[in-house]
């Protein structure tokens, strides 16, 4: 049984840190606000700070949302770094700027700690299943003592270099994925508006080549006009940003990301930064004046 510390227990976090303690180790949380009861039922030790987290545990692993929040979950005045002692490893699982992990990670190097940088893909569903996939930077002996605890979150984990090296990871997967379901989109989109039903045109393509993870789950949310989040359109706008500013610093035209992200603009507009993202379609059926809807 390890001490493990999880900060922030929304949406992903929640279940991630729930999957630690149905192991048996003994888990320090905070998060803003209260602890889910879910967590301190389950055995779970509700810490005031994160300081106090990182004092008690030997792996202290963080999923917020943004970079500024994982800087305050770090080293703001009774933060983690406040509670390190040397030895002890710092996990980030939150997707964040590259450029500031590599920051925050010889930070905390400094102290005598270890830093990867852990960004996850799956969604509410694959953090509740324990199928995320996890994409990670860092050394690898810090790698080999965490992958036993990844394994308890996820299924396809991959050390891919250095800190900073998972997040670039993540910022291309989030590339990947608004592209798909841009694409995904138009597709049903154009069918609908042609006279076939957008749920049989669906399954046909489930069949061949345009077969994705996408496809399946975000395009039955379009036909079905679901759109509760999942994963937020505010959050997937954060990561193209990253993408974006990232880009310009590198001299590199990323056209349809921008493309993309202008998609998604216009569905914050509308009031609409806390659907799941499979709601981008919405931002094109304005443009059509056609709307996606299942056959009676």
């Amino acid at each position: 049984m390890s001490k493990l510390g999880f900060i922030g227990l929304g949406i992903m976090g929640a279940p991630m840190a729930a999957n630690l303690l149905k192991a048996g180790h003994q888990l320090f949380a905070n998060t803003v606000g209260k602890v889910p009861e879910s967590i301190t039922s389950a055995g779970a030790t509700a810490c005031e700070t994160g300081k106090e987290v990182a004092a008690a545990a030997d792996i202290v692993f963080i999923m917020v949302p943004d970079t500024p929040d994982v800087e305050k979950v770090l080293f703001s005045e009774n933060g983690v770094a406040a509670g390190l002692s040397k030895g002890k490893i710092v996990v980030d699982m939150s997707s964040i700027s590259p450029v500031e992990t590599k920051e925050f990670a010889r930070k905390v190097n400094v102290l005598g700690c270890e830093y990867l940088d852990a960004p996850v893909s799956g969604g509410e569903v694959g953090a509740k299943a324990a199928l995320l996939t996890i994409m990670v930077g860092g050394s690898e002996a810090a790698f080999e003592k965490v992958k036993p605890l990844f394994e308890l979150m996820g299924k396809n984990i991959t050390l891919v270099g250095g800190n900073g090296d998972g997040q670039t990871t993540k910022v291309a997967n989030q590339i990947i994925v608004a592209l798909t379901i841009e694409a995904v989109g138009e597709a049903l989109l154009f069918a609908a508006k042609a006279g076939a039903d957008p749920a049989r045109v669906r399954t046909a393509l489930m069949g061949g080549f345009a077969s994705s993870r996408i496809l399946e789950l975000h395009g039955e949310r379009m036909v079905k006009r679901a759109f509760d989040p999942g994963f937020r359109i505010e959050l997937h706008q954060k990561d193209l940003n990253l993408a974006l500013s990232t880009a310009r610093k590198l001299s590199l035209s990323l056209p349809n990301t921008a493309t993309a992200q202008e998609l998604f603009n216009a569905c914050a507009a509308r009031g609409g930064k806390a659907w799941d993202h499979s709601a981008m379609v919405c931002a094109l059926e304005t443009l059509a004046n056609f709307e996606i809807r299942e056959r009676a």
